[in-house]
């Protein structure tokens, strides 16, 4: 730390214990000097010498002791002894603690040029330019001493030079920093005396672009937002160092920013929280979606201002792909009976959703297609984020259908390659919620779509009591389609039939493939796979070998597929069984039991070619 040394007479002030210092002399004092609760018994000449506020005070006749009450001099009694001992002529020691202090009592007390040549305003003056702005870490500790002695401090422009020594040194090129910083609590070579030259040539120090970093946490958040502003203003730091830097601060000064409940209330956090939100960089990626979400977090609960909460919303949708389920639980507020704020979530994915499209326009020149374009990544990215948040807020009783609903659909279902996360999240609600009515139950499972399941979701949609029956018909259907595309391809493959019918083959498989490799459904107990799935696909091959009469093809072949077929229940049947299974347990309605009509009609349909009108008029008089 840097000081400097006034005065050369040696320091006779004393102290009795009471609060009163004497200046010891041969002369009796003839003033006395009463600031609070210290007085200071001094003589005439040496302050008059020295201070213009003291030739306006103490008059020029008489010879009778006199007191006087100073009450509004900056830095106190403490500063008022520095500048009473450089007016005696007395060693005084300034360093970067009290030397702010001591400018402004010697400006208080009108310790200039004018009054006397070579006097404590000067030599302050050039001690702040020539040593305490010159280093690093003495410019913050003046910095942060400022505060004590506003306005003063800031009339006499010494916050201004302190926030610009220290926004300069962070803004330099990190090849031209030579002074001390706390980064990783190291120090450079040089003040580890290593400074040794290596093969003649002096070694260059490492030093990290966000060097600054924790040094400046020491402050203020008052001098901190006007460091940082200077930083931004000068342009020279990226963008993520400076994110970089708001969120040390942040995690220093709110350590317990993920357990706001423990700062619930505090005035002074709430004007923090908004502070550190405004000096946040605008540009996407400064800072991370964590601990942007970890912020409005902090700013719902302690009820920082809508203006706060809708910044954060804004920044948090520009970059919601990188968040995660756990950072999107945010508590709700007193009074509301729902454990987290899905309202909070749908009005960020919608933002989201606004800023994808506008993104999608501008990179299609503005042009709106005919065809549906391929969702972007981040909107499959948060898609999965969002099925994995209804996953869990559908464990609370409290959530309305609605709110659920809202939220699933605003993410489009294109934009889910594999709908198991959905489904999974919609099982968990009807898990929840065994009062659902049946519409709104029908309402949730239309979301999804069965073709986009997994092979180990359709074997557990099709053992779940909790799904409407149409569901299960309609998964069942699928299943039987991707079986039969999937026996053909092998069989196609296996007996080397036309180019055509290969090539159709394979588009179906790449087709399933493209779905069972993009996500398995999570927390499904899927052990086992259904008795009736296993039959529907034995159904399947035995479909195979009626085609294989038709084709006249291998015969061995065929042979093998009936063998393996034998004994086994037809599609119909699978079907049948399963709608008398689920008919037992009287939750289906009667709309339910025409749409399994009408899937059972077209199964047949597909088994039996010939039978096609007759199977669509049957299921046409079952939906009557």
């Amino acid at each position: 730390m840097k000081f400097m040394k006034l005065g050369s007479n040696p320091d006779t002030f004393q102290g009795d214990g009471n609060e009163v210092s004497i200046a010891a002399s041969e002369l009796v004092s003839d003033i006395t000097v009463r600031i609070g609760t210290t007085k200071f018994y001094l003589h005439k000449f040496p302050l008059l010498s020295k201070c213009a506020r003291f030739q306006k005070l103490i008059p020029t006749t008489g010879d009778e002791n006199i007191e006087i009450h100073i009450h509004d001099i900056p830095g106190g009694a403490k500063a008022f002894e520095i500048c009473a001992k450089f007016c005696y002529g007395m060693i005084v020691t300034l360093n970067a603690y009290n030397v702010i202090a001591a400018r402004c009592a010697a400006e208080y007390l009108e310790m200039n040029e004018t009054v006397d040549k070579g006097n404590l305003i000067y030599k302050i003056d050039i001690f702040l330019s020539s040593s305490i702005h010159r280093s690093w870490k003495d410019s913050i500790i003046v910095l942060g001493t400022t505060k004590a002695h506003l306005p003063w401090a800031e009339d006499l422009k010494l916050v201004s030079h302190c926030i610009d020594s220290v926004a300069s040194k962070a803004s330099i090129d990190v090849s031209k920093v030579e002074w001390s910083y706390t980064y990783n609590r190291k120090k450079l070579t040089v003040e580890n005396g290593h400074d040794s030259p290596w093969n003649g040539v002096k070694q260059q120090q490492f030093v990290p672009k966000d060097w600054w970093v924790e040094d400046l946490t020491d402050l203020d958040i008052d001098a901190y937002k006007q460091v940082i502003t200077a930083v931004k203003t000068k342009g020279t730091v990226p963008k993520d160092v400076i994110g970089a830097a708001i969120k040390a601060y942040t995690y220093k000064k709110l350590p317990s920013l993920s357990k706001v409940s423990m700062i619930h209330g505090d005035a002074k956090v709430r004007a923090m929280l908004v502070t550190i939100t405004c000096l946040l960089p605008s540009e996407k990626g400064s800072v991370s979606c964590s601990f942007l979400l970890k912020l409005l977090k902090a700013t719902n609960l302690l009820k920082c201002g809508e203006m706060c909460r809708k910044e954060l919303m804004k920044r948090i949708a520009r970059q919601l792909e990188e968040a995660s389920v756990s950072d999107l639980l945010i508590p709700t507020v007193d009074g509301d009976t729902t454990v987290y704020d899905i309202d909070l979530i749908l009005s960020i994915v919608e933002e989201f959703v606004r800023q994808d499209s506008k993104n999608a326009q501008r990179h299609n020149g503005g042009e709106v297609n005919d065809h549906v374009s391929a969702p972007s990544a981040s909107m499959v990215a948060v898609a999965k984020t969002v099925d994995g948040y209804l996953a869990e807020v559908a464990r609370d009783p409290n959530i309305p259908v609605y709110k659920f609903f809202s939220l699933a659909e605003t993410v489009s279902g294109g934009s889910r390659p594999v709908h198991d996360g959905l489904y999974r999240a919609i099982d968990m609600y009807l898990k929840e919620h065994p009062s659902l009515g049946k519409s709104d139950k029908k309402r949730l499972c239309a979301l999804m779509d069965c073709k986009k399941l997994s092979p180990d979701a359709c074997a557990h949609a099709v053992q779940n009591e909790r799904l409407p029956l149409r569901i299960v018909v309609q998964v069942l259907y699928h299943e039987q389609t991707r079986a039969c595309a999937a026996a053909t391809a092998i069989r196609a493959d296996s007996i080397g039939i036309g180019s055509y019918e290969s090539s159709r083959s394979g588009a179906t498989t790449n087709t399933e493939d493209e779905w069972d490799g993009v996500m398995a459904v999570e927390d499904l107990s899927l052990s086992k796979t259904t008795k009736l799935v296993d039959k529907c696909d034995t159904a399947a091959s035995t479909v195979v070998v009626g085609k294989d009469k038709d084709h006249g093809g291998n015969k061995g072949a065929t042979g093998r597929v009936a063998k393996g077929g034998a004994g086994a229940a037809t599609p119909k049947k699978a079907l049948g069984k399963t709608v008398s299974g689920k008919g037992q347990t009287g939750e289906r309605s009667s709309s339910d039991s025409s749409d399994s009509a009408v899937a059972v009609a077209v199964l047949t349909s597909q088994e039996h070619p010939k039978r096609t009108t007759r199977a669509r008029n049957a299921a046409k008089s079952a939906a009557a």
